[in-house]
């Protein structure tokens, strides 16, 4: 059966596997029980949106962030995320025909807090980022979904001007340029959006890039990264400042030409801006907004890339840490962790 991919990373979400007819949607979750149930897997109707729930996996703590391998056959997880002296990334395998995920193997993230996890598009390398003390790691992938030990580990001191949050770097997200060839790393300690040069072919693949990082604007706190699909744009949501930056992009190159408030104006602290992804048409972004408000913010993006906010959606929920956009664009999914 040949798969069709939507391709998430999300913390309760993970991801949607499209099959002919079939919508799979993964959600992980911060849980401390291993009798309970960590790894839910759901049938969603593309034609209402109902999610039906056919399995799940438990003996996992805290899978808090998912993705999914190219061929669709593996899900990869950060897991043990926020857990004392540990943290490590697992493989699963999913078999849609018999509707089981099975656990294959794990290892060492290479630090305490695993936050985020991509996959390679060629399914032969992933990359974690490690929040609490700043780093990341690259680990090959082997033909049968495991994971191998880590090839390469990144650790990084420097933070920023925040008296509290930003003293020393807290790596959160991982994202591959849209050819591949290129990683950027979003940290929120240091104020920074990293950037190294990816070759596929070697032993370590990651060296620095001939600009290996731009800044953000002061107590920013970029955390997650979106490229426009048409290659020429990307968008960094700035978890402490409560903004979006928009920047032209070419050849590991970002260029920042707009800065945008995911909030209303009369919301002017506590903003934990989130997560955002664009719709499959490169027409709206969608940005989730934490602490005063709980919802979706909604910007049009017009053929310049530049946003232009055009309302907020409740997400009837608290916290909504992660979400995520289907195929179609038709549905948004979104996971209010508390």
């Amino acid at each position: 059966m040949k798969l069709k991919i939507i391709f998430f990373a999300l913390a309760f979400l993970a991801s949607f596997h499209i099959f002919p007819q079939n919508t799979y949607v993964f959600l992980g979750s911060y849980n401390r029980d291993k009798t309970a149930e960590s790894i839910q897997v759901y049938q969603l109707n593309t034609e209402n949106g109902n999610l039906n729930k056919i399995t799940g996996v438990k003996n996992i703590i805290n899978p808090s962030y998912l993705t999914v391998s190219p061929n669709g056959k593996y899900i990869y997880a950060c897991t043990d995320t926020k857990t004392p002296n540990a943290g490590s990334v697992s493989s699963f395998a999913f078999n849609p025909e018999n509707k089981t995920l099975t656990f294959l193997n794990k290892q060492s993230s290479g630090g305490e807090n695993p936050v985020y996890v991509s996959v390679h598009k060629n399914g032969k390398w992933l990359v974690n980022a490690n929040y609490t003390e700043g780093s990341i790691s690259v680990h090959p992938l082997l033909e049968n979904g495991t994971i191998d030990s880590i090839a390469q580990n990144f650790q990084y001191t420097d933070g920023s001007t925040h008296k509290e949050r930003q003293t020393r770097s807290h790596v959160h997200s991982a994202i591959f340029s849209p050819e591949f060839d290129y990683l950027f790393l979003p940290d929120l300690g240091a104020d920074k959006i990293r950037c190294y040069q990816f070759d596929k072919k070697q032993l370590k693949p990651l060296t620095e890039a001939k600009v290996p990082f731009t800044k953000t604007d002061l107590e920013a706190g970029p955390r997650h990264f979106s490229f426009h699909p048409n290659q020429k744009f990307g968008y960094c949501i700035e978890e402490m400042a409560g903004f979006i930056s928009v920047y032209q992009y070419k050849s590991g190159s970002l260029t920042k030409i707009q800065r945008i408030n995911t909030h209303p104006d009369k919301i002017k602290e506590g903003f934990e801006s989130s997560d955002l992804h664009i719709s499959p048409d490169g027409k709206f972004l969608y940005a989730a907004n934490r602490g005063k408000e709980n919802n979706i913010a909604i910007f049009s993006i017009d053929k310049k890339g530049f946003l232009k906010n055009i309302g907020y959606q409740s997400t009837f929920g608290n916290h909504p840490r992660v979400f995520a956009v289907d195929e179609t664009g038709k549905f948004l999914i979104v996971t209010n962790v508390n």
